[in-house]
């Protein structure tokens, strides 16, 4: 089978005149364009060039051979152009990854008027506890809590977003029980497989007994509303909760910052740039909420 590139390279060569304007044109080294132009002869069985004092002049084998190469670039320009047509229409498949509590807690209501405004658009939000992959192409967006920027991938594409506070929580109303003196005993609440952080601290309100442990976020919410103890989360899921309020005396702690992330061609899609230019505005709107400074309906 012929390789395009192959036939590319010869397409240069032949319009250049020389292996150094194809090798400028193409941005490679000369050899590359040899090797290719090699590669492009073995393959047919035929030399495509002699070479000139002046430069290279197509052999008889040669000119038979750009004209049939002309109508392949032909074809492969028609190819691209009605791909990108088709994936600048606001329609498609989109897929976005992101941790189940961000999904549930802050952005699904952004997800559906985003839905809403694009009806043709499918949406598949892959909120399980396994990150979809982007490079491959597992899903299109990614929305990451990043603490170190350096840990980004160099292949990816990234937008900025906001800053991610988390913070200690229990329930009103065993802050209540414990500002009157009740006597119960009062538990760390952590998801299985994670201690208490180390930055944490019981501030005004103190631990005893052994941890409550859960396997999933959900369950984990579900435990500090029941008052059985004390647990950190992140601001927006605490702060936007009646049921639950922060302990005394303690401090908030940054958890890193939300990333918009993209991967090559993908990114280049309409449907992917109308999805992350909203929801990067929606995401400067939760600014406050996500660093612990407001609260809904305040």
């Amino acid at each position: 089978m012929i390789d395009w590139d192959d036939v590319r390279y010869f397409l240069a060569a032949a319009r250049g005149g020389s292996v150094r304007a194809a090798a400028k044109q193409l941005g490679v080294n000369h050899a590359t364009v040899l090797r290719r132009i090699a590669q492009l002869e073995d393959r047919l069985g035929a030399q495509m060039f002699e070479k000139l004092p002046s430069g290279y002049r197509l052999t008889a084998a040669g000119e038979e051979v750009v004209e049939l190469a002309h109508q392949m670039e032909e074809s492969s320009h028609q190819l691209e152009t009605r791909v990108l047509g088709r994936d600048q229409s606001v329609r498609g498949l989109l897929r976005v990854t992101l941790t189940p509590i961000l999904a549930t807690h802050l952005l699904m209501p952004d997800f559906a008027d985003f839905a809403r405004l694009h009806p043709e658009i499918e949406m598949e939000i892959l909120s399980s506890g396994e990150l979809a992959n982007l490079t491959n192409r597992e899903a299109d967006v990614a929305l990451r809590v990043v603490y170190d920027r350096k840990t980004l991938p160099l292949n990816l594409h990234g937008l900025k977003g906001p800053e991610l506070y988390g913070g200690i929580y229990m329930s009103r109303d065993r802050l209540a029980a414990s500002r009157a003196g009740v006597p119960d005993p009062l538990r760390w609440i952590v998801i299985s497989g994670h201690g208490i952080p180390d930055w944490a601290s019981d501030g005004d309100v103190r631990t005893t007994g052994v941890p409550f442990r859960t396997t999933d976020a959900a369950a984990q919410i579900a435990a500090v509303r029941q008052g059985l103890g004390i647990s950190t989360l992140p601001c927006f899921v605490g702060d936007a909760d009646p049921m639950l309020a922060r302990v005394p005396g303690t401090e908030l702690h940054l958890y890193g910052t939300v990333w918009l992330l993209t991967q090559g061609e993908t990114r280049k899609t309409k449907r992917v740039r109308l999805f992350t230019e909203f929801v990067s505005h929606r995401l400067a709107a939760h600014a406050s909420l996500l660093a612990g400074l407001s609260v809904p309906g305040d």
